[in-house]
């Protein structure tokens, strides 16, 4: 990066800032009024000042900071030529150094520095006419699209659908209390605590109310060979859902169990996804559902089995082992949760019958049996989730569930 006039050093930080907005980062006209103050502050002739100084200036997340890092080697190999939104014209020994793997926001700031990204779009004299007939045919066909079938449009669509869709919860009422003047139950110990302050007279009395927040959810998803297809899309809707409530625990298996909560917290996409890819090492190898299931009940089932949990498996029932513990781990896991929801992509042929012995196994030790194939199946879920859980007996005899409202 060469030193420049000011006024050029201005206008390099528009077009760089205009650039990080099109890779969807959120800068604004304060982000590059204090980007050009910290680069008079700084020593121009030093790159990797100038990067941290524009990185500190623009950028308030951490996870935008892989999306500026690229934003920021691609733009000031060449401003000129960033200027004009040409990425063809970045000299040829740097196209040959190229790494085996892009960093995971590469394809979103090389969208945004494409030719044309930045042409204003033409008014009209006409409004353009849009045939709702055919654009409502045309998202009811995606709605029931398999997932198998799509192509890499109709994929890209579906994909920007479920990140759309909100999973709610059932509302549990916990044993916490808050103060509420308006709760159902009296709070004595307040009372008498805030009567001190009257000299032990009591003028209010205070009440509270049961605290209501949504139970954890589980999820226990197939990535084998058969499965493949359908986990990488179902990820999409398993980001969303971890990204967008709290509580969320998400488990791939296939010949053995990863818990990968902690890489789809990430905000973007790609970085979630290049972090999972990096975390799990089966996937679209063989299955072993009852080992998996083995090792989820004895590391983790009491860490986030609590509270009312809701377990989504997401699997075929096609197992390698031949079943083998399958039916024992299946009936600890429904007698740890609340609420066990098996989504098996095979349902979506109406002459499905249980004829694997992986399938037999499982079957009585679930609640809900559903398919999962495409996104009208994604829908219905929601709106399984959303009404109350059902009673079921416990142990003793005794019906668990929901604690009366």
């Amino acid at each position: 990066m060469q030193p420049e006039t000011p006024s050029r050093l201005a206008a390099n930080v528009m077009h760089f800032a205009r650039l990080l907005r099109r890779a969807g980062l959120p800068v604004g006209p304060a982000e590059s009024i204090a980007a050009q103050d910290a680069l008079t502050r700084i020593d121009l002739g030093s790159r990797t000042q100038a990067r941290i100084a524009l990185r500190a200036a623009m950028i308030h997340r951490h996870e935008h900071q892989p999306v500026f890092d690229a934003a920021f080697a691609l733009f000031w190999r060449d401003p000129a030529a960033a200027g004009q939104s040409n990425a063809g014209a970045l000299p040829d020994a740097q196209k040959e150094t190229r790494p085996e793997r892009p960093p995971p926001a590469a394809r979103r700031v090389a969208e945004a520095f494409a030719p044309g990204s930045n042409k204003p779009r033409q008014p009209r004299d006409e409004p353009p006419r849009i045939d709702m007939t055919l654009t409502v045919s045309e998202q009811e066909r995606l709605r029931q699209m398999d997932f198998e079938s799509m192509g890499a449009d109709d994929i890209a669509r579906a994909k920007q659908e479920i990140r759309r869709l909100v999973l709610p919860l059932d509302l549990r009422r916990t044993r916490r209390t808050r103060a509420d003047q308006n709760g159902s139950t009296t709070d004595l110990r307040r009372t008498i605590r805030s009567s001190l302050r009257q000299g032990g007279e009591i003028v209010t009395i205070a009440r509270s109310s049961r605290v209501t927040r949504p139970p954890p959810l589980v999820v226990l998803c197939d990535i084998s060979g058969s499965m493949a297809r359908y986990a990488q899309i179902l990820l999409h809707f398993l980001h969303a859902v971890t990204n967008d409530r709290d509580r969320v625990h998400v488990f791939l298996f296939g010949t053995r169990l990863s818990n990968v909560t902690r890489q789809l917290r990430a905000r973007d996409p790609e970085v979630a996804f290049q972090m999972v890819a990096h975390a799990v090492p089966d996937w679209s190898g063989g299955t072993r559902i009852g080992e998996a299931l083995a090792s989820f009940n004895r590391l983790w089932a009491k860490r986030v089995l609590g509270q009312g949990a809701v377990v989504l498996l997401i699997t075929d029932g096609l197992d390698r082992d031949g079943a083998h513990g399958l039916a024992e781990n299946m009936d600890r896991l429904h007698r740890s949760c609340t609420r066990l929801i098996w989504l098996n992509p095979l349902l979506r042929w109406s002459g499905f019958e249980p004829k694997s012995q992986g399938i037999r196994a499982m079957l009585p030790h679930v609640d809900e049996f559903r398919p999962v194939h495409n996104l009208a199946s994604l829908r219905g879920l929601i709106d399984l989730l959303s009404r109350p859980a059902p009673m079921k007996p416990g142990p003793a005899g005794r019906f668990e569930g929901a604690l009366p409202r």
